[in-house]
């Protein structure tokens, strides 16, 4: 996992690189993770993820009385939320966020690199009505060369979320990626737990950690 030292345009926020964070990738990059290690310790990433993602929305003050009658000056959020996974990667947060945030509205976009342009093409998207209301956390858990993020990003858009609205979530981030997102949407805010050193000539990101999808949903698994 590597920290890096250049500035990257924009607001990407970094989960502190704890020794916690590293033991979780260890298991997740490893090409010889059985299934039943690969997804708690994926699960736990996540957890850490959507919470400092959920950290960066608005709240407001809200007093309650505490058993021993005493009032305690707490806060709750200002803001409908709305999470949208990006298929079928990003359907592995979902769960995620139903048990910490369970009043979030879900919604999903399917994209696919088309084959003969090898463009990212919308095939689907079913958001929930008033999303262009709230904060959205865009939930997909790889961005590398960041075309599939910006076709998602452009969905959201189109339904009337204000950019700054935007908080995108994702376990792994190639720096190309990231500046490809911010320098088409600077004020989207970027949430992972690592930065990559880049991608290779495959487009696959160094270290990497394989098909998040695949791996998670074990469809990499022989019958």
């Amino acid at each position: 996992m590597t920290t890096r030292t250049e500035p990257l345009r924009g607001v990407t926020h970094l989960l502190p690189q704890t020794n916690r964070l590293r033991a979780l990738h260890s298991i997740v990059r490893d090409h010889q993770a059985k299934r039943e290690e690969f997804v708690p310790a994926a699960n736990r990433i996540i957890r850490g993820l959507l919470d400092a993602a959920l950290d960066l929305l608005p709240y407001e003050a809200r007093d309650v009385r505490t058993p021993v009658g005493q009032t305690y000056q707490g806060l709750s959020l200002a803001s409908q939320v709305y999470g949208v996974s990006i298929a079928r990667a990003g359907d592995s947060m979902e769960s995620e966020l139903r048990v910490m945030a369970p009043e979030t509205r879900l919604g999903k976009i399917l994209i696919q690199r088309d084959k003969v342009t090898k463009l990212p093409r919308l095939y689907y998207a079913a958001l929930p009505a008033g999303i262009g209301l709230g904060h959205v956390l865009l939930l997909d858990p790889m961005l590398a060369t960041g075309g599939t993020a910006l076709a998602a990003i452009g969905v959201l858009l189109e339904h009337g979320v204000p950019e700054e609205h935007i908080v995108f979530v994702n376990l792994l981030s190639a720096p190309e990626g990231i500046k490809v997102v911010h320098d088409r949407h600077p004020e989207v805010r970027i949430v992972t737990s690592s930065i990559e050193e880049r991608l290779n000539e495959h487009a696959f990101m160094i270290p990497g950690i394989g098909d998040f999808g695949d791996r998670y949903f074990g469809t990499d698994t022989p019958a």
